[in-house]
């Protein structure tokens, strides 16, 4: 059996949880320890079960609550060179292990499939965490869906994706102009629509449930993002993380 949870989703900070019945792994710690370790507490999940934290890209959101996290909890932190050189000055994690993009971890259990992706970072990944048959994937930070994307997204059983920005509000709200193109250019978030798109046309026959992530504050709610994927609701579950609270746990 398979646990999953979002710790936190948004870009105030991403950390998501993925379990077995004797071993987790951490998706990103863009939260302090002591949030990571009240909210898997508040959802009964066991720390002691961690073995590592992987990492998809340099920027704050993903990584600030890293070093300290790994350093508590003596965990492996797994992030490749260019991110690694963009992170860190001398305080850094205690237990960094280097990773080629496209190469697949074995850790608890656990194969961790990494793969390269569109987002404006020194070597951004994504991440497929294959247990006993059953794929989790964890699909944020994504400007345009690439090849490695849709081929890893048709193999999962349930998901975390970014459904980051309504079109209207990003266009009509308040960022300057140089940010609205940044989130919607090529290297920088999916739209719901586009989140959509990429959903109906390469998910798994066989997915049970979608959690709409990195949603924005100024840019989205998750009343409007939810209504963009109604029409998928009677394939599998679709549901939305909350950017302040800790999600639920689903089991596959």
């Amino acid at each position: 059996m398979l646990e999953i949870c979002a710790l936190a989703s948004g870009s105030n900070g991403n950390c998501y949880y993925i379990g077995n019945g004797s071993d987790a792994i951490l998706v990103d710690v863009g939260i302090s320890r002591r949030q990571v370790l009240e909210r898997m507490a508040q959802k009964g999940l066991n720390p002691e079960k961690l073995r590592a934290i992987f990492i998809s890209h340099e920027h704050g959101d993903h990584f600030r609550g890293v070093r300290v996290l790994s350093n508590k909890l003596d965990l492996p932190v797994y992030m490749t060179q260019k991110s690694y050189d963009k992170s860190w000055g001398p305080n850094r994690p205690q237990k960094i292990l280097l990773f080629e993009a496209g190469a697949t971890i074995e850790i608890g259990g656990f194969k961790v499939h990494s793969f390269t992706k569109n987002h404006d970072a020194a070597e951004p990944c994504s991440f497929r965490i294959e247990f006993e048959g059953k794929n989790v994937g964890v699909f944020t930070d994504i400007g345009t869906p690439c090849d490695n994307v849709t081929r890893e997204l048709a193999l999962c059983h349930a998901l975390f994706l970014e459904s980051n920005y309504d079109e209207e509000m990003l266009w009509s709200g308040p960022y300057p102009q140089h940010l609205k193109v940044r989130v919607a250019g090529d290297k920088g978030h999916l739209s719901n629509a586009q989140a959509f798109e990429l959903l109906a046309q390469n998910h798994h026959a066989e997915l049970q449930v979608v959690y709409l992530s990195h949603l924005s504050e100024e840019n989205n709610r998750p009343d409007i993002a939810a209504a963009a994927f109604q029409t998928l609701e009677d394939r599998f579950s679709v549901r939305v993380t909350n950017r302040y609270a800790v999600g639920d746990v689903f089991s596959l």
